[in-house]
């Protein structure tokens, strides 16, 4: 599902959404121009399709932030979540991300790079255009923006549950590597948010499971174009 991505996409570009007035004219100006040809089925999901260039687009991002492309049905699994989560957006008219979030997530993603010239040879290693990192930043934005708007409400962290993460977690961690540990109070927000986000991770994942395991997903094979 969507993971390791919409991590450093939320963390880089805030939570809060954008008015909806302008929405599609924003995401249009952030992406380009998004329309690419069928070249290939990927697989069916419900009344629609995965296609090949999709799936050849994601295992690129996903090459040039972690280094590394998933398997193809992995990759094919995740954007049948994005499908579903996309679906579920589009439905509460979500709105989409303005040109400067999405602005703001690439410049983050090219500082996780040496320098931006490391960044360009890296995105063309992985046959990937600017136009389509930033369509893939949008979507990841779109994407992961929802799901803590609809699954936040149902999270509530107590007190005992950051204490426990402190003691567990926190601490332990800051000690194995040699630093000093700062008093609770001043780091518990910081873990109630880390504790909301795994929350939501948690509730988001489950709900995918579920959803996706009552769809009809037909994964073609390889070479069908795609």
């Amino acid at each position: 599902m969507l993971r390791a991505i919409l991590i450093l996409v939320v963390a880089g570009a805030g939570m809060a959404p954008t008015a909806p007035a302008t929405a599609q004219d924003t995401l249009a100006n952030a992406v380009g121009d998004i329309t690419q040809p069928i070249d290939g089925i990927a697989a069916r999901i419900g009344n629609d399709v995965i296609t090949g260039s999709e799936v050849r687009e994601l295992s690129a991002f996903q090459k040039l932030v972690d280094g590394t492309a998933k398997p193809r049905d992995q990759v094919i699994e995740e954007l049948a979540d994005q499908w579903i989560v996309r679906g579920e957006a589009d439905t509460a008219k979500y709105p989409q991300p303005s040109t400067q979030d999405v602005d703001r997530a690439y410049d983050q993603l090219v500082k996780q790079f040496s320098s931006g010239d490391e960044f360009q040879k890296r995105c063309t290693a992985a046959g990937l255009t600017d136009a389509a990192v930033r369509r893939q930043l949008a979507l990841q934005l779109y994407l992961s923006r929802f799901l803590d708007y609809r699954f936040r409400p149902e999270v509530n962290v107590d007190d005992a549950a950051i204490q426990k993460y402190y003691d567990e977690e926190f601490a332990p961690q800051l000690k194995a590597r040699g630093e000093s540990v700062p008093p609770i109070e001043k780091v518990q927000d910081t873990i109630r948010e880390v504790l909301v986000q795994r929350a939501i991770s948690d509730r988001a994942k489950q709900w995918l499971d579920d959803t996706r395991g009552s769809l009809s997903i037909d994964v073609l094979p390889e070479g069908n174009g795609s």
